[in-house]
């Protein structure tokens, strides 16, 4: 049985599940806007059409890997004849409500929508441990489930379309916001002559902690409960404040701790200060 396979958009994330496929022995289509970015791919035997009309009608399945969820309006708009009975895998990322919006075009058009959140970096697709949340109707999923497995393992998460883009989301959240927060850790450790790899095992012991303290503290959350039996926003108050004045002392941009103090201020005054910090969640929650 040949299995057939179209992958639009050929960025880094693009050509590695293309490889990929073609790795396991998928008949692969590739389209791009700028089509000398298939050359490797067709070198290596992948199929290169004229035009996106053709490439999404050489496969039932059709994967996206695209800036964003108006990337797919601008290609498929003048393809729309060729869309009934294809599934449309969406792996750029987006917003829950743009997934959502998305899979009523696709529903209008005769195709089936898939919104996917890819949780891993080009050079690991196809290795062990990578792995993509995926929402939409159930019985596409598993019927391609297969094909989408080549790529990493896969985290079915609901009917809502609008699911997989949350989830992908609230890991960039988390992800970007841990990052800057360690980039202005280390602009403020350079500022005291310490470098990023003598700070590396100590953020690294830090980071390394989380888990426990995110298990410790999600089932409370979730129960709405912020005793300060182990720690109080007063205290977070007194040592977030100490970092802005130790940014300060050392000339270092002060913006991202501010914004965090503004955050443990407001707390306090919705009246938090005798809770635990994780009690920002309900400021966050009601702006």
């Amino acid at each position: 049985m040949i299995k057939n396979v179209t992958v639009l958009g050929l960025g880094p994330m693009g050509r590695a599940m293309a490889r990929t496929f073609l790795r396991d022995g998928y008949r692969v289509t590739v389209w791009n806007r700028t089509a000398s970015k298939a050359d490797a791919l067709v070198a290596e035997g992948a199929h290169r059409p004229a035009t996106v009309r053709e490439a999404v009608a050489a496969s039932e399945l059709v994967v996206l890997s695209l800036t964003d969820y108006d990337a797919m309006y601008t290609l498929l708009e003048p393809a729309t004849d060729t869309l009934p009975g294809r599934v449309l895998v969406n792996l750029s990322s987006d917003t829950p409500e743009q997934a959502r919006a998305a899979a009523k075009w696709a529903a209008g058009h005769g195709a089936a929508h898939l919104t996917g959140g890819v949780q891993a970096s080009p050079p690991q697709i196809g290795q062990p441990g990578a792995y993509t949340f995926y929402s939409g109707p159930r019985e596409v999923f598993d019927a391609h489930r297969e094909a989408l497995s080549v790529l990493t393992e896969t985290d079915y998460r609901g009917e809502d379309p609008g699911l997989a883009a949350a989830y992908y989301q609230l890991t960039m959240d988390l992800f970007w916001t841990t990052t800057l927060g360690w980039l202005h850790s280390l602009a403020l450790a350079n500022a005291h002559g310490i470098s990023a790899d003598d700070f590396l095992p100590h953020a690294a012991s830090l980071l390394g902690g989380l888990p426990e303290f995110l298990t410790f503290y999600s089932p409370r959350i979730d129960a709405g409960e912020y005793a300060g039996d182990a720690e109080r926003l007063t205290m977070a108050a007194a040592s977030v404040d100490h970092v802005v004045r130790t940014a300060e002392d050392a000339g270092v941009d002060t913006t991202l701790p501010e914004a965090l103090r503004a955050a443990v201020r407001r707390g306090i005054a919705a009246g938090h200060g005798e809770n635990s910090a994780t009690s920002l969640v309900e400021v966050f929650r009601k702006p």
